[in-house]
């Protein structure tokens, strides 16, 4: 199992890792710590799934500890096996392994169902046929008491009677709900004798049509945690209030074995959402083109992307775990992925807006095959040849006929440096008749420069990078940017509706990209530098052998580094 820093031998330390410290020392759990990853299968996993995964695998194998992955899979109407096989798909990926500790919750439906009706024995539950509305009515608010159900003094027997012909199927879905019987004065509105069981007759994708009631979510939790022997049912923030449920279910029912619920910040990530409501919403009405789409935030979307699963951990690694919600800046996410492919991706040189140039003194037919770094940061990575020759291609914005100040890459009677290869001097510019664009330079270069040096000493102020126009490949690229135009885009300050911050500018798609011959046989999925320019990554799903795609990762502007600076001036 991956460290989540790997820059960092150390485990982190935080209040949760705090807490099982003490437990351990205590002995408490006879040392053992068993923790769990209970994701629901009703959509695909994202940047704040990992950091509960990164804490839940890692807090385990830090104490020698085993982590379950258990699917709470308890609500079939929304649920399905595609789900089910992306998140295990994306935990692996992300470098984590459950072992053989695969659960479902429906693995657990007849012990659960036995669990319900030895509450309703204990005179702790019963069958209401209050609608839902009514029992949202009946609850009360933050300043006034909820009203007892009319069915609330049931008999004991009456209650068995109707939760049996709930399972048998006798009664239509919402006729009738199995309810908790707690204190309907609680301050607490959750402990206000809250739904156990529901009516859905609905597939289920792993029992069929076998149950047609289905345990609510904080029945099956804390009852699935205590089956499975859990010390630490560690979750986020948006269920401190359901902590006492979890525990008088627990209490009222005398299980063995007793989870302790701990309860830390999720993840809240400037310039997009991590609701899945909302990803759902964007999936659905055809914002993004899929779940996997590069922009979402999910872990398949990053994937195909170009992030690394190294830079995930080690950002969720550095963002630590608190008990306060907090505002992540997305360029840390970016700093850490552009660290990680620093050192592993290799470079490469790409034009993304082709502008033709002619090296009217090199011979017309000759070609050269230049050495070029495949990474600098690792010189184990070694070097490759690059074909050179007369006509080249550069990108557009590298040239100006009317230099502004401080532009020092090439213009009319400029010299700059060609990366790897030589200096060459802008000579003549050539324009479209009809339109007045520049379409072609002709220029000239020193031979006595091959390598990029010059044997005089004289220097350039910009170095430019290149591929030879015959020996290049056509290539789509797409620039992706920021999904929302706000950092918040769920702030009602922002805008009513978090859809009216979509970044009408988050896709780029360049048809006519030129890159070097050596990504030619590039497998979808892999990484490079394109210099200058940024990281990349052959997409996955869109490119082909007819067909070369690459999706920006991240460009090489360190946003967050600029930030750091700044916040230490003040």
């Amino acid at each position: 199992m991956p460290k989540l820093n790997s820059t960092n031998p150390e485990p982190s330390s935080d209040f949760i890792r705090n807490i099982i410290a003490e437990d351990i020392k205590a002995n408490k759990n006879d040392g053992k710590v068993v923790t769990r990853f209970p994701p629901e299968p009703n959509g695909y996993l994202h940047i704040g799934h990992a950091k509960s995964i990164c804490l839940n695998f890692g807090i385990a194998a830090e104490n020698n500890g085993i982590c379950n992955l258990r699917f709470d899979d308890t609500n079939p109407s929304k649920e399905d096996v595609e789900y089910v096989e992306s998140i295990k798909s994306d935990i692996k990926w992300l470098g984590f392994d459950w072992s053989d500790r695969l659960y479902y919750t429906s693995d657990y439906f007849e012990q659960l169902y036995r669990f319900a009706v030895q509450l309703i024995k204990k005179g702790k539950a019963y069958v209401c046929n209050l609608s839902s509305e009514e029992i949202r009515k009946y609850r009360g608010t933050l300043t006034e008491p909820g009203i007892e159900s009319p069915y609330r003094n049931r008999s004991v027997e009456e209650n068995l009677d109707l939760f049996e012909r709930m399972r048998a199927g006798e009664f239509e879905d919402g006729f009738c709900v199995l309810r908790a019987k707690i204190d309907m004065s609680s301050p607490n509105l959750i402990m206000r004798d809250p739904a156990l069981y529901r009516i859905r007759r609905v597939y289920h994708h792993r029992t069929g049509d076998k149950w047609c009631i289905y345990p609510m979510y904080d029945f099956g939790h804390c009852l699935s945690d205590s089956m499975e022997g859990i010390t630490h049912s560690i979750c986020t923030l948006e269920f401190e209030n359901n902590r006492p449920l979890y525990d008088w279910i627990l209490d009222e029912l005398e299980v063995e074995c007793h989870p302790q619920q701990i309860e830390f910040a999720r993840l809240n990530l400037s310039y997009t959402v991590l609701s899945k409501r909302k990803l759902v919403e964007l999936v659905e009405k055809g914002h993004v083109n899929g779940w996997d789409d590069p922009r979402m935030p999910t872990l398949s979307g990053l994937r195909r992307r170009g992030y690394t699963p190294e830079s995930i951990r080690n950002f969720c690694d550095r963002i630590g775990v608190a008990k306060r919600d907090s505002m992540v800046d997305m360029a840390l996410l970016e700093y850490c992925v552009r660290e990680d492919l620093n050192k592993q991706a290799p470079r490469v040189l790409a034009v993304l807006r082709p502008l033709k140039v002619i090296i009217d003194n090199y011979p017309e037919d000759f070609v050269e095959e230049l050495g070029a770094l495949n990474n600098p940061e690792d010189p184990s990575m070694g070097t490759r040849k690059v074909p050179f020759s007369r006509v080249l291609y550069i990108e557009r914005e590298d040239f100006r006929e009317d230099p502004p100040k401080k532009f020092y890459r090439l213009a009319p009677g400029r010299e700059v440096r060609l990366r790897y290869a030589y200096f060459i001097t802008c000579v003549e510019v050539v324009k479209d008749e009809q339109t007045g664009e520049i379409i072609e330079l002709h220029c000239t270069y020193d031979p006595k420069t091959k390598g990029g040096d010059s044997p005089d000493g004289r220097k350039v102020k910009a170095t430019l990078h290149w591929v030879s126009a015959a020996h290049s490949i056509e290539a789509e690229v797409r620039l992706y940017d920021y999904f929302f135009t706000a950092a918040n885009p769920s702030d009602k300050k922002e805008a009513e509706d978090f859809k009216d911050c979509l970044n009408p500018n988050s896709l780029e798609t360049l048809t006519s990209c030129r890159v070097e011959p050596s990504l030619k046989k590039a497998r979808p999925g892999s990484r490079c530098q394109f210099e200058r320019l940024g990281y990349f990554c052959v997409d996955s799903v869109d490119s082909s052998e007819s067909k070369l795609v690459f999706n920006r990762t991240v460009t090489l502007r360190d946003t967050w580094a600029k930030i750091q600076k700044a916040q230490k001036k003040k």
